[in-house]
């Protein structure tokens, strides 16, 4: 009888878990309206409330470095509050945000409020928004953790995938919602229309947050550690140089990241639907890579999939560099080749960031999720704010070297650091599950079979009705 009731309440439980993660797709789906229509748009409204190029890498740095701070406190809160509640009450917060956001901008375009002030402004108020999604970070992540418990590489790969194309149709729409605004002299309204929608649809996440199943979580005596400790460790935790590895390279990627949208929409010119367009071949990228860097991350393991997508990661700043040649070229075929570019960039990134996601799921207990979550975010977090400040440093500066100017300098030192971390780096990491062994050149076959197979699916015509 006891058996049969513990069968009865494991069954209901399994339930209350499948219908999270039902729920937590269409959740991250919403969520990816307000990236599609607010957060991917942010540098672009910056510059258009007169940011200059050292507040824009303070745009990204400052953010990141506090954010990520921020989980300091949110690590030990699950030890109080229901990582629930946490998530949707952070959700609900990080939604406000965009109404001061608005506000800036018309301030700026209707009042004349002085562009200095509204870029600092900005800063002010997005570093709000992304300390308020930094928080909920760790109590999500713990949580997600304990409701997916099997196949994480297809389950993300699947959320990801679905929040991927959504994001993508809905920048695509406020690419053309901002050029016809910006056409008619009234681009506020435009970022008006952009950010009302985000700010709808994270409180529309948020109550789809609600819904959420919660396993109850015991922590035990000695769970938990610090900072320090964790820092300290890190010479011989395979975990510790894994987060160095990982922080090491969003330092790198920090110098150039910030500064994509302002070569394309200062240096070159672009409307804003060019610019839409070129950013979301790589969403595009990830959207038809990630089922497959999902399958082969359950299978050969994560590590295999870091080391196959890490090694291409510094070639994404370097493919930028040849862009001033092509202009000479062929003005027009600089748009082609910055899609292809960013597609590229979008296929590697995706099974970068799948796998990076699950190797700490498989690193870490459950106890110590959130813990862990924090202490690699933080590292990240410094990281991104050192490559940020630097990168905006070098993009203020007249630099003139073998005809770079100072933004091609900045992505051909961004390429530069990325490759030295992963040469030094990704040797001393080590796989932390047992995964499927292979034969000599399997992983490259099936990599390759996969491969044909997207390229078939994609491009195969649909068969007509019957």
């Amino acid at each position: 009888m006891k058996k049969q009731v513990t069968l009865k309440i494991k069954n209901k439980e399994e339930h209350f878990k499948e219908q999270t993660k039902k729920i937590s797709i269409t959740e991250g789906a919403v969520a990816n309206v307000m990236d599609g229509a607010g957060s991917r748009y942010i540098t672009p409204y910056a510059l258009a409330i007169g940011a200059n190029n050292t507040q824009i890498g303070l745009l990204t740095s400052i953010p990141s470095l506090l954010g990520n701070l921020s989980q300091l406190f949110s690590s030990r809160a699950i030890e109080k509050y229901s990582r629930k509640k946490i998530v949707v009450i952070s959700i609900f917060l990080q939604a406000l945000m965009w109404l001061p956001m608005i506000a800036v901008g018309f301030f700026f375009f209707n009042k004349g409020l002085n562009h200095g002030l509204s870029a600092s402004l900005m800063i002010i108020f997005y570093t709000l928004f992304i300390i308020f999604g930094a928080f909920l970070s760790p109590a999500w992540n713990s949580l997600m953790k304990d409701v997916v418990s099997k196949e994480t590489g297809k389950y993300f790969g699947k959320k990801n995938k679905i929040g991927g194309a959504i994001s993508l149709g809905v920048m695509l729409l406020c690419g053309f919602i901002l050029n016809y605004f910006q056409g008619i002299n009234n681009l506020f309204i435009g970022f008006l229309i952009l950010f009302g929608i985000a700010f709808i649809s994270r409180l529309v996440s948020g109550y789809l947050a609600t819904k959420y199943y919660e396993p109850k979580l015991k922590f035990g005596k000695d769970y938990y550690f610090t900072f320090w400790q964790f820092l300290k460790k890190i010479p011989e935790s395979n975990f510790g140089k894994f987060t160095v590895f990982i922080s090491l390279i969003n330092l790198g990627t920090a110098i150039a990241s910030p500064f994509f949208a302002v070569y394309m929409l200062k240096d070159l010119s672009f409307t804003y639907t060019i610019w839409t367009i070129i950013v979301i071949s790589s969403s595009l990228g990830s959207l038809f890579s990630m089922p497959l860097w999902g399958k082969i991350a359950d299978k050969y393991g994560n590590l295999k999939v870091l080391r196959l997508t890490g090694v291409f990661i510094p070639l994404v700043p370097i493919m930028w560099l040849l862009t001033p040649w092509i202009i000479r070229i062929n003005p027009t075929a600089v748009i082609i080749y910055l899609f292809a570019a960013e597609f590229i960039s979008g296929l590697i990134w995706a099974g970068f960031n799948l796998s990076t996601v699950n190797f700490i799921y498989d690193a870490v207990t459950r106890q110590r999720v959130a813990l862990c979550v924090a202490y690699f975010n933080i590292l990240n977090g410094i990281g991104v704010f050192i490559g940020a400040t630097l990168g905006g440093f070098l993009a203020s500066m007249n630099i003139n070297i073998f005809g770079m100017n100072s933004l091609l300098f900045i992505f051909l030192l961004s390429g530069i650091s990325r490759f030295m971390v992963y040469i030094v780096m990704i040797p001393k990491i080590k796989e932390v599950r047992e995964v499927e062994k292979y034969e000599k050149g399997g992983f490259q076959k099936e990599f390759q079979n996969s491969i044909f197979g997207l390229s078939n699916k994609i491009t195969r015509p649909r068969p007509g009705p019957p």
